[in-house]
């Protein structure tokens, strides 16, 4: 939305800024470094289930559509890779809230579809284009990987928040609502003063 600039948008808000690294200007800050490497990590190590929705979403959309227990596996793996649970989901989301999460897929049979915009927006160039309406970003620490300021204020010219929170992971707003509200109080209160 924020590159569309749709009609009466004045601001957004994000939890995971794709952002990849601008030209370096000489060595990488330790920040940088760091990031570098969580990218390098999850490039070899998680970068599969992307690469299957990416190339293959049918395919693996059949599939969980076909099976309950391909489905549930397919999505709690993510749950347990992805939230702050040290790779135990259930200690920051329900049991039942991971299966009404993983029953919307099932019931409505959207695995395919869900996958399907990683095939759409392949050719896309997250984190290389300039979002040049006003952006504030909470980084939530266990998300897939949490680049520098820099990087933000490189990509957001008109970057007026950033703030870097105690817990939670990628799936923030459902692991951390309260902190994930306050986030957005803080944010745009910011905006608006």
């Amino acid at each position: 939305m924020g590159k569309q600039h749709a009609e009466g948008l004045v601001a957004i808000h994000l939890n995971e800024p794709i952002l990849s690294p601008p030209p370096l200007e000489g060595a990488p800050t330790a920040e940088e470094k760091a990031t570098i490497d969580q990218i390098k990590a999850f490039g070899r190590m998680m970068v599969g289930f992307e690469e299957m929705q990416r190339t293959r979403p049918q395919t693996l959309g059949y599939g969980c559509v076909d099976s309950p227990a391909g489905q549930a596996n397919w999505i709690y793996e993510k749950f347990a890779d992805w939230t702050d649970s040290n790779r135990n989901p259930e200690s920051v989301l329900t049991r039942d809230a991971i299966l009404d999460n993983i029953m919307l897929y099932w019931l409505t049979a959207t695995a395919a579809s869900s996958a399907r915009i990683y095939w759409e927006s392949a050719d896309l160039h997250l984190g290389r284009e300039v979002v040049d309406i006003p952006v504030g970003v909470s980084q939530f620490p266990r998300d897939l990987y949490v680049p520098p300021r820099i990087w933000g204020e490189r990509t957001y010219p008109k970057l007026f928040y950033w703030n870097r929170v105690s817990k939670g992971g990628h799936f923030a707003a459902f692991e951390q609502p309260a902190l994930f509200t306050t986030e957005l109080r803080a944010c745009f209160a910011s905006f608006r003063t």
